[in-house]
């Protein structure tokens, strides 16, 4: 995808990775709640409407979604390490984002991402002491037909925090106001 419409690389599901680097993408999604938290801080309100490109998510809906997402993250690490489920149950992201919740002050969704953050970074770091065993469970995504690794999901989240941060710090450098 162009830079305008993803301002950090694209997630490379192939890439090769070390144990090393999933502790490292472990700790940056324990840490992302105050790297989000420095980010808001000087946001004010007229800012939330501020867009990163004309037709993306504004700052209020990328937060939100934030929240969202990684709630789902978290609940897809469970299902991945506690039950038998073996697919991933998809939601529109698009549609979520015109929902009356993505209206509600952003400290509901940061309080959110803040306990989810605690519990999930929690898990992952116990799942890393099997990692022979645990990292390699996955969940079929029926949407883009590939099966979810617990190690996939760790790379992902990390990569999807740093990606949506630096959507709103786009944001808040370059505004697009529609």
């Amino acid at each position: 995808m162009e830079t305008t419409q993803i301002p950090t690389s694209k997630f490379d599901w192939d890439a090769p990775t070390s144990l090393d680097q999933l502790l490292n993408d472990v700790l940056k999604i324990q840490q992302f709640p105050d790297l989000l938290a420095k980010v808001l801080r000087n946001i004010q309100d007229e800012h939330l409407a501020y867009k990163y490109r004309k037709g993306g998510w504004n700052i209020a809906q990328i937060v939100h979604h934030l929240a969202d997402s990684h709630l789902n993250a978290f609940i897809r690490t469970k299902h991945i390490l506690a039950q038998d489920t073996d697919s991933i149950q998809p939601y529109d992201e698009n549609k979520w984002a015109e929902m009356v919740d993505y209206t509600f002050p952003l400290e509901s969704s940061v309080i959110m991402i803040l306990g989810v953050h605690q519990r999930w970074s929690l898990l992952l770091l116990d799942a890393l002491k099997n990692p022979v065993t645990e990292l390699v469970k996955t969940l079929s995504h029926p949407e883009s037909k590939r099966n979810v690794s617990l190690s996939d999901l760790i790379r992902l989240y990390a990569w999807h925090g740093e990606h949506h941060l630096s959507q709103i710090l786009q944001a808040m450098n370059n505004p697009v106001i529609e």
